[in-house]
């Protein structure tokens, strides 16, 4: 290692002198507690430090040690349902080596390098491969098969290659390279989290993410392989929302960051996940999760690096060829830590402070979110979707980090505090969310649900906004300045409001809705208004048209299962009797 010194010390940031040969983002040991930090900036012989610990005690003539690697994850066999912190440090293993409270420049690898992993080749010796090439699988978990990949410095031909139970350190194969020399293959490898890892090819994202949040998947839906954002001020209820994303969305591996969030939130987490069940596998839902907490006490530092962390996780299992879904919650503290760091680099501020490559550094994080062919054999494709929740201050969607998020992003999830207060759940405002996803994915749509499915999508969309102008006009005037026609729509709407968007994310009946059942609860509030519409024409009196019995069953209707489908059609065939207007009546 080449030993520097440190010349000063700004909190988290400190300047070192007499690192020859140092490297942007090399990691660096500081202080005689040998702490981990990264170099940001070098300048005339100065490296600036960012520290992922607090730096208490450090003081000027103290040592650092360049390592001259960056910042790198360890990838391979034991990442699922493993809890890190944003610089994958097992807080597991932290707790059983420092207690409660974790010690300064306390380390423990990422994998466990004890445990053994029956690994299962499937390739034989003589096969030729390269980058990406998957040679073996380890059954990780009773859901996830781990598929172990030729690293991208190897190709050539497997001289040697074996089965049976190995660490992750152990060597599984031999590869033959074309200069002559042989290059051990281990379960576990490492990768830089700044650098994206590389794919073949990228593409168009084509199918939804199903998350069984109606006002999602129906109204603003993500593809897989897409970006979101969910902006909402404090107690709009973001994180309940990238919990239930999390839980419900058909993503065959979530990676939830917790990224500056409060220690009590992210406690509910650590301790609800593990005992979930998934709804898909009907397994443990850790055994298809990745957690990584870091809370808003733990050094700022590391909030910057935690997303990074993530990403990369996510890319790894990507290039196995499953569909992950990413959680950050939320990148506005991560843009905070991005703010206090430049401001002790003394770097010119942008807006509101922010450092002047806040966009390019949001829009480095989401572009790593896609569809992707990965490299090697067997031919595969995965996916990464990309959710950030923002917390502007005062829910102020002007604010830079919402704005250079939605600049990059296809989804944005409005949330509204004045909905939560109401008791709306989810609180997506549907006057002001859009998803640029919605017009492609509504060809999934018609062609696995319903043909009708784009036609009463766009009818409910255009009936909510339909009434948030009547509703203007009934505040100013009264409800009896409209015409029949227009109460009707105001009854719809409203129905639309409480009987399809709103979802009780605490209620085992209410908080999962598959496609099939969104569609035939959507289908059935449509069709109301329509035969409705008629009656009205027909001289039906407005009054026993919005107080007909079928309405509460529409109402209950989000409360069927995927067994009970069948009594969609009953209901359905309840609204066409009870608003069946007879020629008698017409006449008159």
């Amino acid at each position: 290692m080449v030993k520097g010194e440190i010349v000063r010390v700004a909190g988290p940031l400190v300047v070192a002198s007499g690192l020859k040969d140092a490297k942007m983002y090399d990691v660096v040991k500081v202080g005689s507690e040998r702490l981990m930090g990264e170099i940001i900036e070098l300048r005339g012989g100065l490296a600036s430090i960012q520290v992922y610990e607090e730096t208490a005690g450090l003081g000027p003539g103290d040592e650092v040690f360049a390592t001259g690697e960056p910042l790198s994850l360890e990838l391979g066999p034991g990442l699922l349902s493993s809890i890190y912190d944003g610089v994958q440090r097992p807080l597991a293993v932290l707790a059983e080596k420092s207690g409660s409270f974790m010690k300064r420049g306390i380390e423990a690898p990422g994998l466990n390098r004890t445990k053994k992993w029956a690994f299962e080749p499937s390739k034989k010796v003589g096969d030729q491969v390269s980058p990406g090439d998957i040679i073996g699988v380890v059954q990780e978990t009773s859901i996830i098969v781990h598929k172990i990949m030729i690293p991208q410095d190897v190709e050539g031909r497997i001289s040697e290659i074996r089965q049976g139970d190995f660490t992750v350190e152990e060597g599984v194969a031999v590869i033959e390279m074309a200069d002559g020399s042989s290059a051990p293959v281990q379960m576990m490898q490492r990768w830089p989290v700044r650098i994206g890892r590389p794919y073949a090819a990228k593409m168009n994202p084509s199918e939804p993410l199903i998350t069984g949040q109606r006002v999602i998947d129906t109204l603003f839906p993500i593809a897989k392989g897409g970006t979101a954002c969910v902006p909402g001020p404090f107690g709009s209820g973001k994180t309940v929302i990238q919990h239930q994303l999390a839980k419900w969305a058909d993503a065959e591996v979530i990676i939830f960051i917790g990224c500056g969030e409060r220690g009590n939130e992210m406690t509910d987490v650590l301790l609800e996940f593990p005992e979930l069940i998934d709804p898909h596998s009907g397994k443990p839902l850790m055994e298809r999760t990745v957690l990584i907490a870091n809370t808003s006490n733990m050094p700022v530092a590391a909030r910057e690096a935690s997303i990074y962390t993530g990403i990369t996780i996510a890319e790894y299992f990507r290039d196995m060829g499953y569909n992950v879904a990413l959680q950050a919650d939320s990148t506005s503290r991560w843009a905070e830590a991005l703010r206090e760091m430049s401001g002790r680099l003394e770097e010119m501020p942008g807006e509101e402070g922010y450092p002047a490559y806040l966009s390019s550094r949001l829009a480095a994080f989401y572009e790593r979110a896609g569809v992707v062919t990965a490299l090697g054999e067997p031919e595969r494709q995965g996916s990464i979707t990309a959710i950030g929740s923002v917390s502007p201050p005062g829910g102020d969607l002007s604010e830079p980090v919402v704005q250079s998020t939605l600049r990059v992003v296809k989804v944005f999830w409005g949330l509204e505090d004045k909905l939560a207060y109401e008791r709306h759940f989810p609180a997506i405002n549907w006057l002001v969310s859009y998803s640029l996803y919605a017009e492609k994915l509504e060809e999934w749509w018609d062609e696995e649900i319903d043909k009708n499915f784009r036609t009463e999508r766009r009818e409910a969309l255009k009936l909510l906004q339909i009434e948030s102008e009547l509703r203007e006009i009934v505040r100013l005037i009264g409800v009896e300045a409209l015409s029949p026609n227009e109460r009707l729509i105001l009854e719809t709407a409203r129905s639309i409001r409480e009987d399809f968007l709103q979802q009780n994310a605490f209620f085992e009946l209410d908080t999962y809705t598959s496609p099939k059942r969104q569609f035939l609860l959507l289908d059935l509030i449509i069709t109301w208004h329509t035969l409705a519409l008629e009656a009205v024409e027909n001289g039906m009196s407005l009054e026993k048209i919005v107080t007909s019995p079928v309405r509460e069953k529409i109402a209950r209707a989000k409360l069927l299962t995927d067994n009970e489908i069948e009594e969609f059609a009953q209901i359905k065939e309840a609204i066409i009797a009870e608003l069946e207007v007879s020629e008698t009546v017409v006449e008159l």
